[in-house]
């Protein structure tokens, strides 16, 4: 599977990844960029994915992703997965906006369907 590396060391991108996808999980949207939200996009879909299957395993992989939060896997386990239980995957959906004005990178939403 093809990522991106957001320019930035493995541990530092995983913690922007899982505090974007606990963002997005709490809140129902983010704006970032534009790379930042399509990488993003893949974890909470997985998350929300683990969270349809409902097993102990799915939750343990759940809490050690988003570092044992578990107010952003109880809301996956319970409110989002019987929200999305009858679609198969595409639980999020990203928003152009604008180009930031410092360095012009493409703002998005991202959000939950």
């Amino acid at each position: 599977m093809a990522y991106r590396k957001l320019s930035r060391e493995t541990h530092k991108r995983r913690s922007i990844l899982a505090g974007l996808s606990k963002t997005v999980i709490l809140n129902g949207s983010v704006v970032t960029t534009e790379a930042r939200a399509k990488e993003v996009r893949k974890f909470v879909d997985k998350l929300i994915t683990y969270g349809k299957r409902g097993t102990l395993v799915s939750r343990r992989k759940a809490l050690a992703f988003v570092h044992n939060d578990n107010e952003v896997v109880n809301k996956v386990f319970g409110e989002l997965a019987t929200k999305y239980k009858d679609r198969n995957g595409g639980y999020t959906r990203i928003i152009k906006i604008t180009e930031r004005i410092g360095d012009d990178a493409l703002q998005v939403r991202l959000e939950l369907v």
